[in-house]
């Protein structure tokens, strides 16, 4: 796995790039190979050893979402730059006095009842209840 080592001081990042063993973590110093480093405040101060990026990448070696993205930056590879930032998730304010409610409905529903309209539901909805009626009649009728 190809990835940035972080080497620099405090508010100053700068980063190698390595080659590493996957099961290794970013922090533990272990690599196979250093093939570049990243100044990341002076973005256009990196440096890599883009012949021997590309033989590991022809290898089989995987880029970090960041590494990949550099990468595309500079036309390293060519491909789209793969978003690394989490998702934001909704602010939810605080509860009401009621509390949250989620309708027992919606959660028990197929994909298929929604799809269904109106008319369709209220249809079925009533040949049920008229089915119902007949068979307690015939059920009545059969005791011999």
């Amino acid at each position: 796995m190809v990835r940035l080592q972080r080497v620099g001081r405090k508010h100053e990042p700068v980063f190698r790039l390595v080659l590493t063993d996957s099961k290794n973590g970013p922090k533990s110093g272990k690599f196979l190979e250093i093939l570049g480093s990243y100044d990341a405040r002076r973005g256009e101060k990196a440096e890599f050893k883009t012949e021997r990026v590309k033989h590991w990448i022809a290898n089989g070696a995987k880029l970090s979402d960041t590494v990949h993205n550099i990468f595309v930056e500079r036309k390293i590879i060519a491909g789209k730059k793969i978003n690394v930032l989490p998702k934001k998730s909704p602010i939810v304010s605080a509860p009401t006095s009621e509390g949250v409610r989620v309708p027992t409905e919606s959660v028990g529903k197929k994909p298929a009842e929604e799809v269904r309209g109106k008319e369709e539901i209220a249809e079925t909805s009533a040949e049920e209840t008229a089915v119902e009626p007949e068979a307690e009649k015939v059920a009545l009728e059969t005791p011999v």
